[in-house]
């Protein structure tokens, strides 16, 4: 609970409600794409005083269903997809160097070819999809 309350914070009101434009923002900064029909039939189930607006509490319940309603998978494809720009199907030392710069993490080609070698189990000096998922589904 603290974490999305941190995640959030900087868009969400720190008065302990939520409007609008703030759950838009935040479901938005946490990866949901929501539409406005949905943020305001949102707003409207779980507007306890007519304010339009909702609390803290009922936020997280929401966050944590939506959460239960993805699919690791499909996430974790997702994610491999970011890495994967040149969609060659596999992670490289170049795809880990764009997306740690990107990061603004300072790391050496040494220190990102060890993140490889780490998890490549074929040799290839490459993480493929099906390693990745395992990694980080836990499989490994």
């Amino acid at each position: 609970k603290q974490w999305y309350q941190r995640r959030v914070a900087i868009t969400a009101g720190k008065d302990g409600v939520i409007d609008y434009h703030e759950l838009k923002v935040a479901m938005k900064a946490l990866g949901f794409d929501v539409k406005k029909a949905e943020v305001l039939k949102l707003l409207k189930d779980y507007d306890r005083d007519g304010s339009g607006n909702m609390y803290w509490d009922d936020f997280y319940d929401i966050l944590k269903d939506k959460m239960l309603e993805r699919n690791p998978e499909d996430e974790v494809q997702k994610a491999f997809t970011l890495f994967d720009d040149d969609g060659t199907g596999s992670i490289n030392l170049r795809n880990l160097r764009r997306v740690a710069r990107e990061l603004g993490e300072n790391m050496s080609d040494e220190e990102l070819r060890a993140m490889i070698d780490e998890f490549d189990t074929s040799g290839t000096g490459e993480i493929d999809l099906n390693r990745f998922m395992s990694i980080m589904l836990g499989d490994s």
